[in-house]
């Protein structure tokens, strides 16, 4: 059994301080995909550096308090994958992959657009260079699974008050088209949604710090673990943490029947 777990902290530090490592370590997992960290190597204390029990990885931006990666591994990786190739990406830290046998786990942060008009156009010069770096994942013979905060709503159900934001970013057509060729053309699977297909599940990952959202479960489900799909085949359970509040998302965790 391999049991993934992908969540966004919002500043790993703020996150730490809400006790987010003590949580982890109890989860068992044999991987944790951290995003947008907002900090870079030196802002890291070194229990953050090496945590108990853990081997951590870290891409971080090179803007200050920005983005950033990492992965808490319980076992070493093999090999270990910064960055996509594209300068302008990953100087924000955007990509983190780990190697273990036949298996790849790789922490995303996909760029939110909802910030300006020139910040949607990052996201979508990214989604155009990264879909064909999915379609040769998907293709290369290995077991891989993307973890991460895609910032992009799906489908209807995946976000609370989906009628009102069809033409704000996360839920544009655009974006949602690009996940929709990813799952029917390109060989990945969207492994929650596998497990829980209802209609209306309200079971979303990322909520507004304004107007009570988390509270009154305004949400979008934005955190993701899209895999290919022999390894989309050995998942057994998937759940998202709500009891404790570390960041504005919560925490996905995957189980897979799976031996690396």
């Amino acid at each position: 059994m391999v049991r993934i777990i992908t969540l966004n902290l919002n500043g790993i530090r703020s996150a730490w301080s809400k006790g987010v490592l003590p949580w982890a370590a109890a989860q068992n997992a044999d991987v944790v995909c951290l995003q947008e960290l907002k900090a870079q190597h030196a802002d890291l204390n070194d229990a953050m550096k090496a945590p108990a029990g853990l081997h951590a990885y870290y891409h971080c931006a090179e803007k200050k308090g920005y983005s950033g990666v990492g992965l808490w591994c319980r076992q070493q990786p093999d090999a270990v994958i910064e960055g996509t190739g594209n300068a302008e990406f990953d100087a924000e830290g955007r990509y983190l992959r780990a190697d273990f046998g036949k298996l790849s786990v790789i922490s995303l942060y996909l760029p939110s657009g909802s910030s300006s008009p020139q910040r949607q156009q990052a996201k979508f010069r990214f989604m155009d260079i990264f879909h064909p770096q999915l379609v040769d994942l998907a293709r290369s013979g290995r077991d891989v699974v993307v973890c991460g905060d895609w910032n992009i709503a799906h489908q209807e159900i995946d976000l609370k008050n989906w009628k009102g934001n069809r033409k704000n970013s996360g839920f544009l057509p655009e974006e949602r088209a690009w996940v929709s060729r990813l799952l029917d053309e390109s060989g990945w699977c969207d492994v929650y949604r596998k497990l829980h297909p209802a209609t209306t599940d309200e079971c979303y990952t990322w909520w507004s710090n304004r107007g009570q959202a988390r509270a009154r479960n305004v949400g979008w489900r934005l955190d993701y673990q899209l895999a290919t799909t022999a390894l989309a085949a050995t998942a057994q359970a998937a759940s998202v943490y709500k009891d404790q509040c570390f960041s504005d998302h919560a925490p996905l965790t995957i189980d897979y029947d799976y031996a690396p």
